[in-house]
């Protein structure tokens, strides 16, 4: 049943479901990264603090070699001197264990970034399972993981082989040597040693990364069916929307309507425009659009006007041009004004509103 699943994931997984997967804490990660940056962070410190290093612990020994008598062999003095070279060690070594801390951080934040995931490390009940842990435990992933790490540790064995075995012929002459040479031939053979592992571990750690980041993916991927309920989810369900939709209009069409009753004529097609102008010229510049329909809404624009006594006037191209041409709650433009200023004059003589000036 999972096999079928997995063959149904055929979907790249898309930004969200990333976004969801990192906040939960599940992200890509290589160990063999954070391996390889320890191995080079530990490499260069040790070159560069290694004088350092030993110039403190030949301090440290120091009591030890010249005078040993001077130390007394019972238990509560025993345990001071041992209190005091670990915390001496401790202070020696504490530089370079820095540096590995702030690598090992350096390591995570350059594959995944800043990356605070509370629920990563919340406890929870059903996880602690004896069964489960076993079955982790030989698990295809675990027995993947083991199988890697012996084959890294075979690579980097034969190499570090390959580099040194041709220094170590020197080997058995170094006792006929003086000193000088003897610490030459060995810091080449160091050097060779941990410049052939870092090598290896370097490309190991770009390989583990690019497979990690594979795996990962692979297993967010997602099915045809998964894709569309997440577009429904981001986008909101089509039939909803259409719904919302259709309410909407619905309101804003009786708001509309609530208006015709309030205008002072509805200018029409006859039958397939009608637009409502309301005009009062004490308090409006120009006409106002306040309600305009085709068809059906218009028919039943010209309805609610003649139950409300508002006058109809057939004026096709005028009708026509004002509902392309203004929006609901707009004035009517100046293009428009003398056509309008007719037809509403033509109203106000109906009604005996025409001012006695402009009547004359």
């Amino acid at each position: 049943m999972a096999e079928e699943d997995d063959a149904q994931k055929t979907e790249e997984p898309s930004q969200k479901k990333l976004q969801k997967a990192r906040d939960k804490g599940n992200v890509a990660t290589s160990q063999e990264i954070k391996s390889w940056g320890m191995l080079l962070t530990a490499t260069m410190g040790l070159f560069i603090m290694a004088p350092d290093i030993m110039s403190g612990v030949k301090q440290t020994g120091a009591v030890f070699l010249q005078s040993p008598h001077a130390i007394e062999m019972n238990v509560e003095q025993l345990r001071l001197v041992f209190v005091r070279v670990v915390l001496d060690l401790v202070n020696i070594l504490s530089p370079l264990i820095g540096i590995l801390v702030i690598a090992a951080l350096a390591s995570n934040v350059g594959q995944i970034g800043f990356l605070f995931a509370p629920s990563k490390i919340k406890p929870e009940i059903n996880k602690i399972s004896l069964i489960k842990g076993v079955k982790n435990k030989f698990s295809m992933r675990q027995l993947v993981e083991f199988v890697k790490g012996l084959l890294k540790l075979m690579i980097v064995a034969i190499v570090a082989l390959g580099l040194v075995l041709p220094l170590l012929g020197e080997l058995k002459l170094l006792p006929s040597t003086n000193l000088y040479f003897t610490l030459q031939r060995i810091h080449l053979v160091v050097t060779w040693l941990f410049g052939g592992t870092i090598a290896v571990m370097t490309a190991i750690a770009i390989l583990d990364f690019m497979y990690q980041k594979y795996n990962h993916m692979k297993q967010l991927r997602m099915s045809k069916q998964e894709v569309k309920d997440e577009h429904k989810q981001s986008e909101g369900d089509p039939h909803v929307k259409a719904m919302i939709r259709k309410i909407r209009t619905q309101r804003a069409r009786a708001r509309m309507m609530a208006e015709v009753p309030e205008a002072d004529v509805v200018i029409t097609n006859p039958t397939h425009y009608a637009v409502a102008l309301k005009y009062k010229m004490e308090e409006m510049t120009a006409p106002v659009l306040v309600a305009k329909g085709m068809d059906s809404l218009a028919f039943r624009i010209r309805e609610v006007a003649e139950e409300n006594e508002i006058p109809i006037v057939e004026n096709p191209p005028l009708a026509r041009a004002l509902f392309a041409a203004v929006e609901l709650d707009e004035e009517i433009p100046p293009e428009h004004f003398k056509a309008v200023a007719e037809v509403i004059g033509y109203v106000m003589r109906l009604r005996g509103e025409m001012p006695s000036a402009m009547a004359r």
